[in-house]
């Protein structure tokens, strides 16, 4: 995995722990989406193997994430946005 997403995937976990308790949708919701993202990483590991590229939207859903997390825990929003741009600029 990129070292820039795991950079900002343990930020974000590490502000999770530290922003005290998070509504289980939103909960929910960032569970998903990090198995997802560790799922489409194992994923293009083996497309790159191939030579092929693709991209699964995971860069837009963390985006519509971080918008919800700024009204309820601004703390965690620009974890979960810069996680968004780094998705987006891997072209994930």
């Amino acid at each position: 995995m990129d070292s820039k997403l795991k950079e900002a995937l343990q930020e974000l976990k590490s502000n999770l722990e530290s922003s005290g308790p998070v509504d289980e949708e939103l909960h929910g919701l960032l569970k998903k989406l990090d198995g997802d993202i560790k799922l489409v990483m194992e994923k293009r590991a083996v497309l790159e193997q191939n030579a092929e590229t693709t991209t699964y939207g995971l860069a837009e859903r963390s985006q519509e994430l971080s918008a919800k997390f700024a009204v309820k825990h601004p703390k965690l929003e620009p974890a979960l946005r810069e996680l968004g741009e780094i998705l987006a600029n891997m072209g994930i």
